[in-house]
């Protein structure tokens, strides 16, 4: 694996399978998720979101015909439909047709924007071109600095401060990943080890790509 720099120029999860004692099941794809964009949608339109990978299925939502960041969990067995997040409480299907994926800035990177997420506790750990943060309801929102990660095909690994003494380290896998709280899946499960002068913590969660 690569380490670089994370700086540039210019919602108790359940791990898949894994905190109930099993394996999770990998994705279809070792390439999935990943990031799209919206293409061929008139600016006075909207991408619909499907219930199944089919146009006669129920609308669960709307994608906007501009919209970026739109994150492909799956792809469907004719390879017309991707999975999406519908909201915040579920999945859908969108045409594939209006979907482009945007391009990897750089491989040796964890993609981003990406957020990872927990409950109990609830915390958050944001990743985005500019830097990263963390944010838990107890505390306002924290700059981390001394950033590096790593890439391997099965996933990421992050390591940032919060001061000298508070150390974060991410490990981000392409695996299964639900909230225990909603029918939503998420493609990336997460596991983050905090070092602290008031106590080690280790918090589990899922991360996502989608911020549309």
């Amino acid at each position: 694996m690569k380490s670089t720099s994370l700086f540039r120029p210019g919602a108790g999860f359940l791990l898949g399978l894994a905190l109930a004692g099993g394996a999770a099941a990998p994705l279809r794809a070792g390439t999935l998720p990943a990031a799209f964009m919206v293409k061929g949608v008139d600016g006075n339109d909207l991408l619909n979101i499907r219930a199944e990978p089919s146009a006669g299925a129920t609308v669960l939502g709307t994608i906007g015909p501009q919209a970026l960041n739109v994150e492909v969990l799956e792809i469907s067995p004719d390879g017309k439909w991707g999975k999406v997040a519908a909201g915040g409480e579920g999945n859908g299907w969108v045409s594939l047709a209006y979907l482009e994926r945007q391009p990897v800035l750089d491989p040796a990177l964890v993609p981003r924007p990406m957020t990872c997420l927990g409950t109990e506790p609830f915390w958050s750990l944001g990743l985005f071109e500019q830097g990263a943060e963390w944010t838990t309801p107890d505390t306002p929102r924290t700059d981390l600095g001394e950033v590096t990660e790593a890439v391997a095909m099965q996933g990421f690994h992050v390591r940032a401060e919060a001061g000298p003494e508070r150390v974060f380290n991410l490990t981000i896998s392409r695996e299964w990943c639900t909230d225990g709280m909603s029918d939503r899946q998420f493609g990336f499960a997460a596991k983050l080890f905090i070092e602290s002068p008031d106590g080690n913590a280790l918090l589990s969660g899922c991360c996502t790509l989608d911020h549309r």
